[in-house]
């Protein structure tokens, strides 16, 4: 049985996660008390189903902080137990309810007077155990089509002992909040400033041949290279599934955009043994 357990910050786009799943042939449960999921998943698994996700969130009150020791339980089960957190910024979560004029799910626990800023701080700080166990996804500014793509892509993967995954991002826009490791390639030629390569990405072939004739991007490939070869396996040792290595430039278009893919290339042509999967987000390209 392969389970989602789909976590998150209220506001985070959930809602449209478990939508996609549930389009990809997913039995679905939301807001299911943590106690209970084991003995749901026994139960659904009777039944035949093979893939399951169960949304859980800070409404289950105190009985979050039981998650992560279920989520433990199953993998020693032999569960293909895969947990994805969904996260945005403060202030895009606060700027989503002010707009939706919904009550923040927390304000049952701190009180009709908390302010959303406040309950959106108790959210996180609730949530941030299994943030540390999960694949995180940041949302922030991201479009929801973007958004069910790369759930399925972190579901669709096959199991692994760790994934990596390589997102680019433009530092115009702010960092990700996902990320674990962020490496700044800012210093290359920038194409944006050639008019025939502004409308392009750096997956096309003209940008791609504008970045490799600055001698510093076959440096700063090497250098990031080395750097993950040499620290990557000591994530396992944390119980990580999934590390984060985000690449900005200034838009995330052009620069960020060939090192992630060139790095992932790399790295999915001569593996470490730790690695099992490797997935690329693009924020600014969708």
């Amino acid at each position: 049985m392969k389970v989602v357990l789909l976590t998150g910050l209220s506001g985070s786009g959930k809602s449209v996660a478990i939508r996609a799943l549930e389009d990809a042939n997913f039995y679905c449960v939301d807001n299911l008390p943590p106690p209970l999921i084991s003995a749901v998943l026994k139960r659904l698994d009777d039944q035949g189903h093979t893939q399951v996700a169960i949304a859980v969130d800070a409404r289950s009150g105190k009985d979050i902080v039981d998650v992560p020791k279920v989520l433990v339980d199953l993998k020693n089960q032999g569960v293909d137990a895969r947990p994805i957190f969904l996260d945005s910024d403060d202030d895009t979560l606060a700027t989503r309810y002010s707009e939706s004029r919904r009550r923040h799910p927390m304000s049952a626990q701190l009180g009709d007077q908390a302010t959303v800023q406040e309950c959106v701080a108790a959210e996180r700080k609730a949530l941030a155990p299994l943030k540390d166990l999960s694949n995180c996804i940041d949302t922030t500014a991201l479009h929801p089509n973007t958004l069910r793509k790369w759930i399925l892509d972190a579901v669709d993967s096959a199991k692994s002992r760790l994934t990596l995954v390589f997102e680019t991002f433009g530092f115009k826009k702010g960092l990700p909040t996902d990320a674990e490791l962020v490496f700044d390639v800012r210093c290359l030629s920038n194409p944006y400033y050639d008019k025939a390569l502004r409308p392009l990405t750096g997956r096309d072939a003209p940008v791609i041949e504008f970045i490799e004739q600055d001698t510093r991007s076959a440096e700063l490939l090497n250098d990031i290279e080395q750097y993950l070869r040499k620290w990557l396996p000591n994530y396992l040792m944390e119980q990580r599934s999934y590390v984060t290595v985000a690449i900005g430039c200034t838009g995330g278009q052009h620069r960020s955009v060939y090192i992630a893919e060139t790095l992932a290339k790399r790295l999915g042509s001569a593996p470490l043994a730790e690695i099992d999967h490797i997935l690329i987000r693009h924020r600014t390209l969708g």
